[in-house]
C-alpha cells in the first residue's frame, strides 16, 4: 500500500508540473495513470472512512483532468482557425495548377497565380516573398534543462494565480512532507547499513580456517544481544536481583570503583528450585549489562567427533572475550560439569570439564578492565552434584527461592494483565492459597483458570459450530470459581523436602 501511495503522488505531480509547462498530452497521460491507480488502491481499502477521503481525492483530480482536456480541446479549435486564416484558398496549395499544365507564361490567369517579379539585368529579382511563421515559445524542461520544447504562442497562464490555488498549495505541502520523509527513511536506511557494516567488520575471526564451521555454529545458535528482559518483568526475587547487580552490573556501570581487590567476581551460581526464574533472571542481567549473551547447554558444546568438544569451549571463550563485555549463561550446569572421578564418567566428558576449568580460571584477571571482563552465570537444580573445583570458580552463590506472598500476587497480576478480570476476584486471597508454588506453576494454574469459560462455552458442540462462534462470546471475565477450577487440577511442583535440601547445601557453601 505505500508503494501505491508514493506512486500516485509522483504522478500527480508529473502530471501538474507538465501541464504548467504546456507540455498538455504528457500531462494527460499522467493524469489517466494517477486515477488508474487510485482506483486500485481503493480496492484494497477496507476502512470507509480511508475509503472516502481517497474517493474525495479521485474525485479531484477527475477534475482536473477534465479542465486540462477542455482547454486541450480549445487550443486544437485555436489552431484549426489558425490555419485556415493562413491558406485562404479552399483546397489549398495543392490544388493550384503547375507551369507543365499552363501553356504560357503570359496566358495564366492573374487571379489564380500573380505575375512573377520582373528581372532587371543584374540578375534574379531583388523582392522576395517571405512567409512568416506563427509565433513560438521556447521552454526549458526543469529536470533536465539541455531539452527544450516549442509550442506555438497561445493565450499565457498566469502561474503566480496557479501557485496560489489552494489544491495546487495543499500538494506542494504534501510533497514537501513527502520528500522529508523520503531523505528521513534513507537516513536511517544509512544508519542501520552503517551498523551492519560495523557489525561485519566486528566478526571474531577464528585461529585457523578449519574452525570457521564451529565459530559459525556458535553464533548462529548461541548469541544473542540485547534479550530486552528488564527488572519489572521479574515479580519479587529482591534480594536476588540485588545481589546480582552487585555482581555483574555495577563493574559494567562503575569501572573505576571495581578494581583490584574489588575486581569483579569471575562467575555466579544461581541454585533453587525449577521454575523460580533462574534463566529470566540471567537475560535480565544481559540487558541490563547491554553485553552480548551466550545462552549455552550441554547439547551445544557436545560434538560426536574427537577433540570438538573441548575445541568449542575453547572458542566460545575466545568470541566472548573478542565481543567483550558479555555474559556467559550456562543452564543446568550440572549436565555439562558434575563431580569428576566417578566410575561412570567417559573419558570426552572428562576433557570437556577440564577444557571449561581451564578457561574460567583466565577470566577476570586483577589487571584487566571492568569493561572488558566476561562474566560466567550459571543456573542449577542440583547444585550438589557440581564438581568442587567449578563450585570454587563460582564465586557467588546465589539462592533462588519460591514466591512470597507478594511475589504471589504481582505474577498474578503480570500473568492476567491481558486477560479480562472479574471484579470479585480476589487476588491477596488466591496468592495465600498459591503458597508453595513456584512461579512456573503460578503461571499455569492463571493459564488454565482463562481458558474455563471457554471450555464450558464449547462443551457438547460440534466442530462447525464452535467455528461459528464469536470471540465477544468466548472471551469473558476470569471469576473465583475458575480460580478455584484451576487450584484443584493444578498442583506444586516442589516438595518441602526439596526445600530443606536447598537450604542445607546454601547453609554449607553459599555465598550470598
Amino acid at each position: 500500500m505505500e508503494v501505491f501511495v508514493r506512486d500516485i503522488c509522483e504522478s500527480t505531480k508529473l502530471a501538474r508540473e507538465m501541464a504548467l509547462m504546456n507540455n498538455y498530452e504528457s500531462a494527460l497521460v499522467y493524469y489517466e495513470g494517477t486515477v488508474q491507480m487510485i482506483h486500485r488502491l481503493l480496492i484494497t481499502i477496507a476502512d470507509p472512512r480511508r475509503k472516502s477521503q481517497w474517493q474525495g481525492l479521485q474525485k479531484q483530480i477527475v477534475c482536473e483532468y477534465e479542465q486540462l482536456k477542455a482547454t486541450v480541446a480549445t487550443l486544437q479549435t485555436f489552431q484549426r482557425d489558425r490555419k485556415k486564416a493562413i491558406s485562404p484558398l479552399p483546397g489549398g496549395f495543392d490544388d493550384l495548377p503547375t507551369r507543365e499544365q499552363t501553356t504560357a507564361p503570359h496566358e495564366i490567369d492573374p487571379k489564380i497565380r500573380p505575375p512573377l517579379p520582373a528581372r532587371d539585368a543584374a540578375g534574379p529579382s531583388s523582392t522576395r516573398v517571405e512567409h512568416k511563421r506563427p509565433p513560438v515559445t521556447t521552454t526549458v524542461c526543469r529536470s533536465n534543462p539541455r531539452i527544450k520544447r516549442t509550442a506555438p504562442l497561445v493565450a499565457r497562464v498566469d502561474r503566480k494565480k496557479i501557485a496560489q490555488h489552494p489544491k495546487i498549495t495543499t500538494y506542494k505541502a504534501h510533497s514537501a512532507i513527502t520528500k522529508d520523509k523520503q531523505e528521513k527513511d534513507n537516513n536511517n536506511k544509512k544508519t542501520d547499513d552503517e551498523k551492519q557494516n560495523k557489525e561485519e567488520e566486528r566478526r571474531f575471526q577464528p585461529p585457523s580456517a578449519a574452525d570457521g564451521g564451529l565459530v559459525d555454529m556458535l553464533e548462529k545458535d548461541i548469541v544473542q544481544k540485547n534479550p530486552n528482559i528488564k527488572w519489572d518483568d521479574i515479580a519479587d526475587l529482591q534480594e536476588a536481583k540485588r545481589l546480582l547487580e552487585e555482581a555483574v552490573v555495577l563493574p559494567m556501570w562503575m569501572p573505576q570503583f571495581f578494581k583490584g581487590i574489588r575486581r569483579p567476581w569471575k562467575g555466579v551460581l544461581m541454585v533453587g528450585p525449577p521454575g523460580t526464574g533462574k534463566t529470566m533472571l540471567a537475560k535480565a542481567v544481559a540487558t541490563e549489562c547491554g553485553t552480548t549473551f551466550f545462552n549455552i547447554s550441554s547439547s551445544t558444546l557436545t560434538s560426536k567427533y574427537r577433540g570438538e568438544s573441548e575445541k568449542l569451549v575453547r572458542l566460545l571463550f575466545e568470541m566472548a572475550r573478542f565481543y567483550a563485555p558479555s555474559t556467559i549463561f550456562i543452564d543446568e550446569i550440572d549436565s555439562l560439569c558434575s563431580r569428576r572421578g566417578s566410575d561412570s564418567e567417559h573419558e570426552a566428558s572428562r576433557r570437556v570439564k577440564s577444557e571449561l576449568l581451564v578457561q574460567m580460571d583466565g577470566l577476570g584477571s586483577a589487571h584487566e578492565e571492568p569493561s572488558k571482563v566476561v562474566m560466567v552465570l550459571a543456573a542449577t537444580n542440583f547444585p550438589w552434584d557440581i564438581d568442587e573445583a567449578l563450585r570454587r570458580r563460582l564465586e557467588k552463590r546465589i539462592y533462588i527461592p519460591l514466591p512470597t506472598q507478594e511475589g504471589r500476587e504481582m505474577l498474578l497480576q503480570i500473568n492476567l494483565r491481558e486477560v479480562k478480570v472479574h471484579p470479585e476476584v480476589d487476588l491477596r486471597a488466591i496468592a495465600e492459597k498459591l503458597d508453595g508454588y513456584s512461579g512456573a506453576d503460578i503461571t499455569n494454574v492463571c493459564r488454565d483458570a482463562s481458558m474455563m469459560s471457554m471450555r464450558r462455552k464449547i462443551a457438547g458442540l460440534k466442530p462447525e459450530q464452535i467455528k461459528q462462534l464469536a470471540n465477544e462470546e468466548l472471551d469473558l471475565p476470569v471469576t473465583k470459581q475458575d480460580f478455584l477450577e484451576a487450584l484443584a487440577k493444578c498442583n506444586k511442583s516442589v516438595s518441602k523436602d526439596d526445600i530443606q535440601k536447598y537450604l542445607s547445601w546454601m547453609t554449607e557453601f553459599g555465598s550470598s
